[in-house]
């Protein structure tokens, strides 16, 4: 949000005039159907009602009833569109995340995991040195490997030398994935970049210098997980889940 304020502030983008407790309160019970959804899914998933897998096919389900019945903005004669531009969006996301398995493959049979783990602990003995090489490897693991195969591969490797250091499992695992989140926004394998660059019509290489500020952004919003642990352990510790 920041990163934004300075970037609009720059640039002189209109500010819109503050709006009205009626405005505000019309606004709120207009979008309660759309934020509703978010209580479904994480409803669902930390009730045990069903898997993340299984909420986004309700995801799915629920806004479509939003914009056919509720919001009236998709039409019945839309849907064959809607699919196929489903259908190619989602052939360049799972093109992407075949080859990240097949490069995840390719790293466990060569043990490179192992040895970058090794290679790690001979460096340094200080864990903030530690935590930060890890940070590192994530971050270029995240470039070219979808989430879910590092995931699978690099938290048998990581976690035991997180818990060496006495971090909660908790924080390593925000950590972990805030590293490859950002991955997720990276080429040549950012899914999430290339699918919001398949809706919006731009051009990767258009988007690529805009958003250098924004990766900025996201590093030391890093930093500051890995090396404040109460910025992941506060609300889980507040909701006494821990």
């Amino acid at each position: 949000m920041t990163v934004c304020a300075i970037i609009a502030k720059r640039r002189g983008y209109p500010v819109s005039e503050r709006p009205t407790c009626a405005q505000a309160a019309k606004a709120f019970f207009d979008a309660l159907p759309s934020l509703l959804l978010v209580i479904i899914v994480m409803g669902g998933i930390l009730g045990g009602i069903f898997t993340a897998t299984e909420a986004s096919a309700i995801a799915v389900v629920y806004t479509f009833i939003l914009s056919v019945m509720i919001y009236r903005e998709v039409k019945w004669r839309d849907l064959p569109k809607l699919i196929l531009e489903s259908v190619v969006t989602t052939s360049i996301v799972l093109l992407l995340i075949g080859f990240s398995v097949g490069m995840s493959w390719a790293m466990t049979n060569a043990d490179i995991p192992y040895m970058i783990s090794d290679t790690l602990m001979g460096i340094s003995e200080n864990p903030m040195v530690i935590l930060l090489l890890i940070n590192i490897v994530l971050l270029i693991v995240g470039i070219f490997m979808d989430m879910t195969p590092a995931v699978l591969i690099f938290t048998p490797i990581f976690l035991p030398i997180a818990e060496e250091l006495g971090m909660n499992p908790v924080h390593f695992g925000i950590m972990m994935v805030a590293n490859l989140c950002i991955g997720l926004l990276t080429p040549p394998v950012g899914s999430a970049l290339f699918v919001g660059c398949s809706i919006s019509g731009v051009k990767i290489q258009q988007l690529i210098k805009p958003l250098l500020p924004f990766y900025f952004a996201l590093l030391v919003a890093l930093m500051m997980i890995t090396y404040i642990p109460q910025i992941s352990l506060f609300i889980p510790q507040l909701l006494g889940l821990m």
